[in-house]
């Protein structure tokens, strides 16, 4: 089959270090800490009080107050960011047909806070059932991606991926996978997360996921650190739009990269836990390498999962080793969850933003909050530890893996006729 070119096209992104993606990429280079103590609700009783959350953030700055209550603030976040990424690729009555642009947006969870403020009044009450009526359309996973077809009037492929912190990743390869199949010239594609809540901080505190270090917050999310302790919970969304290359040439869009594979596969190990040798981050690596028609020594740049976890980080590393060889002392690795925390649903939109900005700057972003090595780790990696780094990065490649085993990966490179 003939497959077509698709490249990015527009951008958009809202998350705890910046509130549009020009100030997300400002933060990622200016190494800025995104966590603090939670303040969407009182954590003072929680084994972790802190969170990475969006700051700043009013919906009825950008939707109708009306509008703004009848949906739950993942998705509001979704189409706050579907309004940048479409302005930003400069879509019109004229240049697109909206039978062929689809919106694929995921969220790992969905409207958990919908979800958990109707079962508090449900109990609260006499066990009368007075549910909000739009209770079930505020809080599945699918929403976001609804609402923002019918914001901008989009009739192509529209759904949600749910693959928890995969989810994202999932939705920009098969955005990618209907374009260059040519059913649809283009395609918003991303996701969006806010569980900054009670139930979702005891939740992940439940399974001991969450670092505790409360007394710094901001050195908390800790990658390949000796002393990392667990991830921070972060929230915000990312979007990228992605275009069939001759549809976006045609209208004159500005391309800022283009998307070159992807790959899924999953773990089959353990529902929480990685593979201890990494085995299904090292499969889908090559997977995507393989739809892409690359070699190892093409990619310069690896945006890792890389969540702060004792075990996650370790597997990831021995995945990467195992699939590059000796090229993996020649890359670049950083894990940008140092800053934003962990969107979970919405990690891979912004990081595979963060990807498609180090393609564009030749720049690669920091981990930051490295204090200590870890011994575990081979000295010989470059983490890109605590500030950005300049090179030339060809090609990167963005890793998210996610709980039951899921991981997808894929690669954005340097955009050339």
């Amino acid at each position: 089959m003939n497959l077509k070119r698709v490249v990015v096209t527009g951008i958009g992104a809202l998350t705890p270090i910046g509130n549009t993606a020009p100030a997300f990429w400002d933060g990622l280079m200016a190494g800025k800490p995104g966590a603090d103590f939670i303040t969407l609700f009182d954590a003072a009783k929680f084994r972790t009080r802190f969170a990475c959350e969006v700051k700043g953030f009013e919906p009825t700055e950008f939707l109708d107050k009306k509008e703004a209550r009848k949906v739950d603030r993942y998705t509001q976040f979704g189409l706050v960011v579907s309004d940048e990424a479409v302005k930003d690729a400069g879509f019109s009555k004229e240049n697109v047909n909206p039978d062929r642009v689809g919106v694929i947006f995921s969220s790992g969870i969905g409207g958990l806070v919908t979800f958990q403020e109707e079962i508090i009044n449900f109990a609260k009450g006499d066990g009368t059932p007075r549910f909000n009526p739009f209770f079930i359309p505020k809080m599945i996973a699918d929403i976001a991606a609804g609402q923002i077809s019918m914001r901008h009037g989009f009739r192509g492929p529209n759904f949600a991926v749910v693959s928890a912190c995969a989810s994202s990743t999932h939705a920009i390869i098969e955005a990618f996978n209907w374009i260059r199949m040519g059913k649809a010239d283009a395609i918003l594609a991303g996701g969006s997360e806010a569980v900054v809540c009670a139930a979702g901080v005891a939740g992940f505190n439940a399974m001991k996921a969450l670092s505790e270090r409360n007394d710094d917050p901001a050195t908390a999310s800790r990658p390949f650190d000796k002393d990392r302790d667990g991830f921070v919970m972060g929230e915000g969304a990312g979007m990228l739009v992605l275009e069939e290359l001759e549809h976006a040439l045609a209208r004159g869009a500005k391309i800022y990269a283009e998307v070159a594979g992807g790959g899924a596969t999953a773990d089959a190990y353990h529902i929480t836990a990685p593979h201890p040798e990494g085995l299904g981050a090292l499969n889908v690596m090559r997977q995507t390498l393989e739809d892409a028609n690359m070699k190892p020594d093409d990619i310069d740049y690896i945006n890792v999962h890389g969540t702060s976890t004792p075990l996650g980080d370790i597997a990831e590393t021995k995945a990467i080793l195992n699939v590059f060889g000796d090229h993996a002392y020649n890359l670049n690795i950083s894990s940008t969850k140092s800053m934003t925390g962990h969107l979970l649903g919405a990690a891979g939109a912004i990081e595979a933003l963060a990807c498609v900005y180090a393609v564009m700057n030749d720049m690669v972003p920091p981990t930051i909050n490295h204090f200590t090595d870890d011994p575990e780790l081979d000295p010989g990696l470059n983490f890109t530890f605590l500030k950005p780094q300049a090179r030339k990065v060809r090609a990167a490649l963005s890793n998210t893996f996610g709980f039951g085993g899921h991981n997808a990966s894929v690669i954005v490179k340097k955009f050339e006729r």
